[in-house]
């Protein structure tokens, strides 16, 4: 069995899957990819059991092939190799041999038939939109995710596709981002959840223009990039009914400049606890002063001249919230609205309903 293929064109498709493949595996075959050869196209394979990366390469001269090899061990050999190398391919007695030039290189296989492939899904719900609109509703939420959190349905993305919108949810329970688009015309209905690599990995592969398909089935969302192909388990469990945490009595309304905003926090945010990053807002009429202070007793403080002429408010936050959320909002003003010093912050674009953000308040 022999097989011919450019060194760029064997990194290229390693490059897009080996992010699946971690270094400590419980099985050992995960950390093996799947190479599999017919009619002169070569299939890798990564999967770590929750994601399934899988990408397509034309190849010369090939034999029909059926292996699992080291997949980190085989992006390393390749990026070692130089450029325009031709890669040689021949698989023997359970091991692998690569040669280019005067280099030979033998990896051990596992057998292909003890690789975790992901059936086809069945899809019920299928959805069309441009990368670019799901990159960026996932652009605009995927940060507000948690992490490791036992609430394990907060570890991960709501995508909800209802008639003709799609929206995109995210909480960790201190803070929420939410963002939609408007589809074609679709009656699709339904909710599910992508884990947190899942999320990461798909807006790695989000470069291009094109439109892409959603299919969703009941345990899994696949993704057809033509020469990739995308699929990741989907979490079980109800996500939490973000609706009613999003404010929508909010009285006090706060206009200000998003750039002199979200520097006026870094700034103060230097000398805030760094353990606990809180910081003071101070709103008063058409002004807010910025106050932070840590265990060492330095203080910060600073006043930005905002919009605004509502009740005074005194109030704390988590600094990285707001800037997070600030760096989301591509308008060059923003509204801050929010009832009193108890209550959560919304934060918007002034001219744009479709992405919100809800941040907590937190006591100093």
């Amino acid at each position: 069995m022999k097989i011919t293929i450019k060194r760029e064109d064997l990194l290229e498709s390693l490059q897009t899957i080996i992010g699946v493949v971690e270094r400590r595996q419980t099985m050992p075959i995960l950390s093996n990819i799947l190479m599999v050869v017919e009619n002169d196209v070569m299939k890798l394979t990564a999967s770590d059991l929750e994601v399934e990366l899988i990408s397509m390469v034309s190849v010369d001269k090939a034999d029909d092939l059926s292996i699992t090899i080291p997949g980190r061990k085989l992006l390393d050999i390749c990026r070692s190799l130089p450029l325009d190398s031709i890669i040689v391919i021949n698989h023997k007695d359970n091991k692998v041999i690569l040669t280019s030039g005067k280099s030979k290189f033998s990896l051990s296989c596992l057998p292909a038939n003890e690789f975790p492939v992901i059936p086809n899904i069945a899809g019920d719900h299928q959805v069309s939109i441009l990368q670019s609109e799901l990159k960026q509703l996932i652009e605009k939420t995927h940060f507000s995710m948690a992490q490791q959190d036992v609430r394990y349905y907060l570890n991960g993305l709501l995508l909800e596709i209802e008639g003709s919108t799609l929206r995109a949810v995210a909480t960790d329970g201190h803070r929420l981002a939410f963002s939609q688009k408007t589809l074609n015309d679709t009656s699709v209905n339904k909710s599910v959840i992508v884990p947190r690599k899942g999320v990461l990995e798909l807006l790695r592969l989000l470069d291009g223009d094109g439109s892409i398909t959603l299919e969703l089935g009941e345990s899994h969302v696949r993704i057809n990039f033509g020469s990739i192909i995308f699929t990741s388990k989907l979490i079980d469990g109800k996500f939490p009914e973000y609706g009613r945490v999003i404010p929508s009595d909010t009285s006090n309304h706060l206009t200000a400049q998003k750039e002199s905003l979200k520097t006026s926090l870094q700034r103060t945010a230097i000398l805030s606890n760094e353990k606990y990053r809180g910081i003071r807002l101070v709103i008063k009429q058409n002004e807010m002063v910025l106050q932070a202070h840590n265990p060492e007793q330095e203080e910060a403080e600073e006043t930005i001249d905002v919009t605004y002429s509502g009740n005074d408010i005194e109030v704390g936050f988590n600094v990285n919230y707001l800037i997070e959320a600030l760096a989301a909002i591509s308008s060059k003003d923003v509204r801050l609205s929010m009832v009193d010093g108890n209550s959560s912050c919304l934060i918007c674009d002034p001219s744009n309903n479709e992405t919100k953000f809800v941040v907590m308040p937190m006591r100093l």
